[in-house]
């Protein structure tokens, strides 16, 4: 690679539009190494950035948790990455708890679960007392639960 390449050969390299570069540049996040006869040009740092910026994306992680990973000090960085990790988490564990709970629904030999199945509508029935999924499942054990029609 040139030391520095035109913003068109580093869109085409990234696979990405020249448009999301010069959004980047537009809000702060990968400014271009300089410009040649009027043209942006990016270097070998500038690319890392971008190619961080669009596996971050890939990731869903929103791009002011990945700037704030480019640009703020360190313990500002790190505590907006920890908050992103806690949300990942809850996130993860509501996940899996609505795997569990359409996964018992799937497998109950039931022809209507929420109809039929008496695990299932005791769960309902838990939850219209007030009780969110949440307290329901640790309270049934739902991760552990077989269907039973």
């Amino acid at each position: 690679m040139n030391e520095f390449i035109p913003i068109g050969e580093a869109a085409r390299m990234l696979g990405m539009n020249a448009s999301a570069l010069r959004y980047y540049e537009e809000r702060g996040l990968v400014p271009p190494a300089g410009r040649r006869q009027g043209r942006r040009v990016y270097g070998r740092d500038e690319l890392r950035r971008l190619v961080f910026l669009q596996s971050a994306q890939r990731l869903g992680i929103p791009l002011d948790t990945a700037g704030a990973v480019l640009e703020a000090p360190g313990e500002q960085w790190r505590a907006t990455v920890g908050e992103r990790i806690e949300a990942l988490e809850e996130l993860i564990e509501r996940a899996r708890t609505a795997q569990e709970f359409l996964r018992h629904a799937i497998d109950c030999p039931a022809e209507h679960p929420v109809r039929e199945c008496h695990f299932l509508r005791g769960i309902l029935d838990r939850m219209l007392e007030g009780l969110t999924l949440e307290q329901v499942a640790a309270e049934h054990a739902l991760m552990d639960a077989r269907p039973t029609a």
